[in-house]
């Protein structure tokens, strides 16, 4: 997924009402960006770090720049922009990226599918297998020795997306989570059981019961952000 134009530099000032941060310019001005992120973006938004931000065309918009790109003080890069993870799965399947989501004729995305109200992020459907039905996760909680954690705050929603999952793989199809991992520094996966256990106690029922956990970590910079190669998913004991 590139970029058009490449994002813009700035210094992050503080994030604050969950959507909204102040910058600073190169030039010196301060003005206030979107945040697309409803999470605590824990390492990622810490005051004094360089930034970038992509400007939009919709004079209608309060705010018309928004917040993408963060870096932490070990130098990584980290997109904070959740929306990102759906684009850049998408685009991973349809090149051949992720070689286990492979061989599928259609990709749908949105569907509406379960017992809980949900939308699939991806449904892969081909008429000689399975359909893959697939939840996509943004990973940027880093921890100690580049281990990633998923989620950064206690998440309700995910919890119904792996029931969902859960339900698809025992009608018999075929049922994926994928971890966009959205952080530069990080290199293994895993639950977040000290911030969700109930989230991380689902992913190992989900995980027993034969859902696939895949973990992709991106290429990112102002340029633009691609998934290209897989790293661990470590699952509970």
């Amino acid at each position: 997924m590139l970029y058009q134009p490449i994002l813009q530099p700035a210094t992050l000032l503080k994030r604050y009402k969950r959507f909204l941060v102040d910058l600073r310019h190169p030039d010196g001005h301060e003005f206030t960006v979107h945040c697309a992120n409803t999470g605590k973006m824990t390492g990622c938004a810490e005051p004094g770090v360089r930034a970038y931000y992509s400007e939009s065309d919709n004079l209608k918009r309060k705010y018309r720049h928004s917040l993408e790109l963060t870096s932490n003080s070990a130098g990584d890069i980290i997109c904070v922009n959740t929306a990102v993870a759906n684009k850049v799965a998408i685009e991973a399947i349809e090149q051949g990226v992720i070689d286990e989501l492979d061989g599928y004729d259609t990709l749908l995305s949105e569907v509406k599918y379960g017992d809980e109200n949900s939308r699939i992020d991806i449904l892969l459907t081909d008429a000689t297998k399975p359909d893959c039905y697939i939840e996509v996760k943004s990973v940027t909680l880093l921890e100690a020795h580049g281990q990633g954690y998923f989620p950064d705050a206690q998440t309700v929603r995910g919890q119904k997306h792996l029931r969902e999952l859960m339900a698809m793989k025992a009608q018999g199809h075929r049922a994926v989570l994928l971890f966009a991992v959205l952080h530069t520094g990080i290199e293994r996966v895993s639950a977040a059981a000290h911030i969700d256990p109930k989230y991380a106690q689902l992913l190992q029922e989900a995980v027993n019961l034969g859902v696939e956990v895949l973990a992709y970590k991106a290429k990112i910079s102002e340029q633009g952000v691609t998934l290209t190669h897989a790293i661990e998913f470590i699952s509970s004991p």
